[in-house]
């Protein structure tokens, strides 16, 4: 996956910079307010960090080396005594009216970074304290961020580049369907659904309403052949509209399981009533003599297990056969793992059982619980 990178001025952003603009001096050092919790927290969304730094004259009589060299040792290693590393350091020491393109606003110390395709400029940022920084950011195509009175502090930029909101729009066209998706993961909202099939409509209805999100589907589908590919093809277009608004999947749960008090956690010693002790982790309901129960994890593998009958052929007009298929579709997409089991008499209440659980696990494992990745792989 594609390297954010968070490319970081020194003096005014990491140091407050005193009324000389030179930290020469151990007296001079003192850290800006915020930004080691704002550091740590961007490093566990996944950026990486470049100090980016003009040094006016840096080696010079008025500047001496060993004057500046002390002070940015102990801000090194200050950071990293608390986890912050940086990808590299690079300092011009050129003087402005030398107009070198290695000198802020000029990105000559960063044309490598333009070159290298495992480098995600569209996500980077930049933050400085100066206008020559925000144009350097121009000049890098990354967004800038100016650290200053009536601009943002270091919390701002740590929550704008964090919390982005997790949103998609999917469009699907076929000869059989015309599909539009709409996600938006941290808002709950009345589901819009309009598929031109009352009961599917109504199944889908339970994915937004117990998933905790938002979603809306429009479908126009070729309904006088039969429901099949409306079906499919929107649990294609809704799969592939939650793998693009979880992005990166940084700060979600992952897993949507219960625990045994319905909040997540670990499996309960106690196992599953007639499923046996493969579904103790699974988030289980019940809907009258049905009893339902799913387990998901988002793990980019797409693997689905149904394990259940119904007792007739269909219901509201929707063939039972095509319950398993949407979830099989809905999990090639998304990137999903799927263990689903019902049992129960009332088809109705099966079909309906298997939505309504399979959306309370999606509400747990899309949940943000912070910045990090859930996975020992580094990636999902």
């Amino acid at each position: 996956m594609p390297q954010k990178i968070l490319f970081i001025d020194r003096d005014g952003v990491l140091i407050d910079e005193p009324a000389d603009e030179q930290i020469d001096s151990f007296q001079k050092f003192r850290l800006t307010k915020g930004c080691i919790a704002a550091l740590q927290k961007l490093r566990d969304a996944g950026f990486q960090f470049v100090m980016v730094s003009n040094q006016d004259g840096l080696g010079t009589p008025s500047f001496p080396r060993e004057t500046f060299e002390g002070p940015q040792r102990l801000l090194l290693q200050i950071l990293e005594s608390q986890g912050i590393t940086f990808r590299e350091v690079l300092i011009d020491e050129s003087f402005a009216r030398e107009n070198l393109p290695t000198r802020k606003p000029g990105i000559g110390m960063v044309m490598h970074y333009l070159r290298d395709r495992d480098i995600d400029l569209a996500s980077s940022a930049m933050v400085g304290d100066r206008e020559t920084d925000m144009q350097f950011a121009t000049n890098l195509g990354v967004r800038g961020f100016r650290l200053k009175d009536g601009h943002y502090d270091w919390a701002g930029i740590a929550h704008a580049l964090t919390a982005s909101p997790r949103t998609a729009t999917v469009e699907r066209a076929t000869k059989e369907t015309k599909i539009t998706v709409q996600v938006d993961l941290d808002r709950a909202s009345e589901p819009a659904i309009a598929t031109g099939h009352g009961f599917f409509d109504h199944m889908l209805e339970q994915l937004g309403k117990h998933g905790g999100f938002g979603l809306a589907v429009r479908c126009a589908g070729d309904l006088h052949i039969d429901e099949h590919h409306t079906v499919e093809d929107c649990a294609l277009a809704i799969g592939q509209a939650l793998k693009q608004a979880l992005g990166d999947k940084r700060g979600i749960g992952r897993y949507g399981f219960d625990g045994g008090e319905g909040q997540g956690g670990e499996p309960s010693s106690a196992g599953v009533d007639g499923f046996g002790a493969e579904a103790r982790a699974a988030f289980a309901l019940p809907m009258d003599e049905t009893r339902a129960s799913a387990v998901v994890d988002f793990s980019g593998r797409p693997y689905f297990v149904f394990e259940g009958a119904f007792q007739r052929a269909e219901v509201g007009g929707l063939a039972t056969e095509l319950v398993p298929h949407f979830f099989r579709s809905l999990c090639e997409t998304a990137g999903l793992n799927l263990h689903l089991q019902v049992r129960g008499e009332n088809t109705h209440h099966m079909v309906e059982a298997c939505f309504k659980v399979v959306a309370r696990a999606l509400r747990l494992a899309i949940r943000r619980e912070g910045t990090a990745l859930p996975s020992t792989k580094g990636v999902l």
